[in-house]
This record gives C-alpha cells, sequence and structure tokens, in this order.
C-alpha cells in the first residue's frame, strides 16, 4: 500500500509540474515575448482561466504527503522551512502580480505588476528545480529523521552543504530552461500572429540548451549518486525512461518549426513526465535520501498505518475524479486561441 501512495504522489507532483508549468513559463518569457500591451493581454488571458486551478495539484500533493508519509512531511517541512517560505511568497507574488494589473489602469502600476509577474515565475522555476536537486543528491538526516540546512554555503559537495550549491544550481537552471520551453510553447499553441511566431523562436532558442543541461544534468546525477542506476539495473524496463525522454526532444525539435503547436506541446510535457518519473523510479522506495543511507526516510518508515492508506483510497479516488472532472470541463470549454475582448484579463 506504501508503494501505491508513493506512485500517487509522484504522478500529482508530475501533474503539477506539467500543468502549472506551462503557466510558469509562460511568465519567465512575458517580459520578452510580449512586446505591447495587447500581447501581454493575449499572454495573460492564454492562462487566466487555468493558472490558479493548475496550483490545486501543488496544494493536493502536500495533502496527501501528509496523509500517507506523515515523518516525511515533518522531515522535509522543516527541513526545507526558509525555502518553502520563500516559494510560499513568490507565489502570494505571482498572483498578484495577474490579477492586480487587470484593476489599476495605470502604465506605470501596471509595468510594475508585469515585472512582478516575471521575476517570480522566473525564481520559482529556479527555485522547485532546486528543491528537486536537493531531494535526488539527499539532505543531512540524523538518527531523529530531521535536518537543517543553510541557504547555501560555499556551493560545494561535501559534509556542508546548503540548499544552493553547484548540482542544485544546475538543477534549477534546467527546471528554467525547461518551463521557459514549455511555457513557450502553450503560448504559441494559445496565441497567433507576431506573438506566437515568437513564442515558438523561442522554444526553439532554448532546445539546445535544454538538450545540454539534460545531458549534463544525468552526467551530474550519476557522478554524485552512482547508486542512482541500481533501479535502472534491476528493472529493465526503466530503459523507457531515457527513450521518452529523448524522443519528446526529438519531437520538440521536429514539430516547432512546422508550426505544429500541439504536438510540441504534448511533447513537451512527456519530456517533463519522463525527467519526474525517471527521478522517482531512480529512488524508488526511498523518498528523502539522506547523506548516510542508514538514515534514508523510505515509503516503509514514514508511511502511515495500512488501514488509513487502505481508507484512503477511497476518498482520494472520488476527490481525484471530481478535480479530473472539473479540468476537463476547463480546457475543454476555453480551448482553441485567444482573443481579445471583454473580460477580466
Amino acid at each position: 500500500m506504501g508503494s501505491l501512495w508513493f506512485w500517487i504522489v509522484a504522478v500529482m507532483v508530475t501533474a503539477y509540474v506539467v500543468l502549472d508549468g506551462f503557466d510558469l513559463g509562460a511568465g519567465v518569457i512575458y517580459l520578452i515575448a510580449a512586446k505591447t500591451p495587447e500581447e501581454k493581454q493575449r499572454v495573460l488571458r492564454a492562462i487566466g482561466p487555468v493558472w490558479d486551478g493548475n496550483e490545486v495539484w501543488l496544494l493536493a500533493a502536500g495533502g496527501t504527503l501528509y496523509f500517507a508519509f506523515p515523518q516525511l512531511y515533518a522531515s522535509s517541512f522543516s527541513g526545507f522551512y526558509l525555502p518553502l517560505m520563500m516559494v510560499l511568497w513568490l507565489l502570494m507574488f505571482r498572483a498578484i502580480g495577474i490579477e492586480f494589473r487587470a484593476h489599476i489602469n495605470n502604465s506605470v502600476w501596471q509595468e510594475f505588476f508585469d515585472v512582478l509577474f516575471g521575476v517570480s515565475s522566473i525564481l520559482l522555476c529556479i527555485f522547485f528545480g532546486a528543491a528537486l536537486g536537493n531531494v535526488v543528491r539527499g539532505v543531512p538526516l540524523d538518527a531523529t529523521g530531521y535536518f537543517f540546512e543553510p541557504l547555501w554555503t560555499n556551493f560545494k559537495l561535501g559534509p556542508q552543504t546548503g540548499i544552493l550549491d553547484w548540482y542544485t544550481v544546475l538543477i534549477g537552471v534546467m527546471a528554467l530552461v525547461t518551463l521557459a520551453a514549455h511555457g513557450s510553447q502553450y503560448v504559441a499553441l494559445k496565441t497567433d500572429q507576431d506573438l506566437g511566431r515568437r513564442a515558438r523562436g523561442i522554444a526553439l532558442l532554448c532546445w539546445p540548451l535544454q538538450f545540454f543541461l539534460t545531458c549534463i544534468s544525468l552526467v551530474a546525477t550519476y557522478f554524485i549518486r552512482p547508486d542512482i542506476m541500481a533501479n535502472y539495473s534491476a528493472h529493465r524496463i526503466g530503459i523507457l525512461v531515457p527513450i521518452v525522454v529523448f524522443a519528446s526532444l526529438g519531437i520538440i525539435l521536429w514539430a516547432t518549426p512546422k508550426g505544429k503547436e500541439k504536438l510540441a506541446f504534448v511533447a513537451s510535457s512527456l519530456y517533463i513526465t519522463g525527467m519526474l518519473v525517471g527521478a522517482a523510479f531512480a529512488l524508488y522506495p526511498v523518498v528523502l535520501p539522506a547523506r548516510d543511507h542508514q538514515y534514508d526516510l523510505t515509503i516503509q518508515n514514514t508511511s502511515a498505518g495500512a488501514h488509513g492508506l487502505t481508507v484512503g483510497i477511497v476518498w482520494w479516488t472520488l476527490g481525484a475524479v471530481l478535480a479530473l472532472g472539473y479540468f476537463v470541463f476547463v480546457y475543454r470549454k476555453f480551448r482553441g486561441k485567444v482573443e481579445l475582448g471583454e473580460g477580466h484579463y
């Protein structure tokens, strides 16, 4: 039962990154791709009906983590308290940038909120990537199951690392480039004319960096944690992960210049899914690695009781069906290219 909940949490985190990732990416390219007030409004209208709903998956993943793996929730949220607070403030700043802009008809304030939206989106991408880097790299857990790390020390890997070091910054930059490309594909899918062409151009510019950072991050991950390959050696089905990742990159490179926006966006989503599933597959059954492996948090020593997990499946299934129904309705309702006109955004 613990394994099932491990993969449920992994699926929910992946859903969040794929869905909220494109509107974070839209924020990353917002100040570059949108040149006029009308184009900025088009970008905001493209993500307007869905951006806050996409964040539901982050809340749902956190709630599921608290229910299914309470010890992991307690350890990770206390150890990552400072970056979590920074992420929370960035999420609020980003929401303020999106919503307040529509209520103040003043060019100076609108430019301020534009910058707030763009900068907070960039920093969120980097912080989410660095968080993944910390999980893969391992944290200084002790016998009590808790840890503390400063925000940074000397950016080197060693006994006194911070949350930010050269590896986690590398993963943060990779996340920034990946989500910028993902957001560009979405903006190209939802807009036309100069804005759509500009978004496709940004996606193509991101592709070489995305490919290079993917290769470098995989090599760096193996360098700092050679045991990451154990599950891939034991279970040959893992070979599907790199196939999906690099095939998706190939499809993106082929489809983007041809104007096949939907195929390129789906391929970008598959790339992100492949990278995250690959990380979860490599870590399983560890949910939070420790520098000293005897203190690893696993599904066995962090999961809730069997009865609670079994009952929770019923309620989680009902909630998931309702959420999926809502998302299907919203995305079908607002499908197609965005148009300017009367409306909040």
